[in-house]
């Protein structure tokens, strides 16, 4: 886990003002459990998915938001930056690019070499968004307007259509 993502987050957050507050709780295996616990909507939960995307000499690890009740569209996150392909990259990438274990990954990029994108939906249905925070026992639920305020994700539709 990382105490130090935590650390930094919420510097940034504090620093921008950002309306949000912190949620300790048990590790939950599935993000149905801890939706519950937090007392969140399954939708409120910001998904974040680190890929590579490739093709049309575009060569960029991008992480990708998007709620948790959705499905992730990879070719559509590829075509949304340029791209042809997209796929998720490995857990040892994953650790280097953004210091965190899978599901504890925060909607920010605090690395040079990856790119933040969400989809639009993340913004229309929830004032506030739900996240782990670099650790799997503790999230934040932040204002979304904030949260697009700060992190300033280049916007891609790329949830897959039903």
């Amino acid at each position: 886990m990382s105490i130090a993502t935590f650390a930094r987050l919420t510097a940034l957050l504090d620093e921008h003002q950002a309306r949000y507050r912190v949620v300790e709780h048990p590790t939950a295996g599935k993000s149905e459990e801890v939706a519950k616990i937090r007392g969140t909507q399954l939708g409120q939960g910001a998904k974040a998915l680190v890929c590579h995307v490739k093709g049309n000499g575009v060569k960029q690890h991008v992480l990708a938001i998007l709620p948790d009740d959705q499905q992730a569209d990879l070719s559509a996150l590829a075509h949304g930056i340029g791209g042809t392909r997209a796929s998720l990259a490995s857990p040892v990438e994953v650790d280097a690019l953004t210091d965190c274990v899978f599901g504890a990954i925060p909607p920010f990029s605090f690395h040079p070499d990856l790119l933040l994108v969400a989809d639009p939906l993340l913004f229309q249905r929830f004032d506030e968004l739900a996240f782990n925070a670099g650790t799997l026992e503790r999230s934040l639920i932040l204002n979304t307007q904030d949260y697009q305020r700060i992190a300033q994700p280049k916007l891609v539709t790329f949830i897959r259509a039903e």
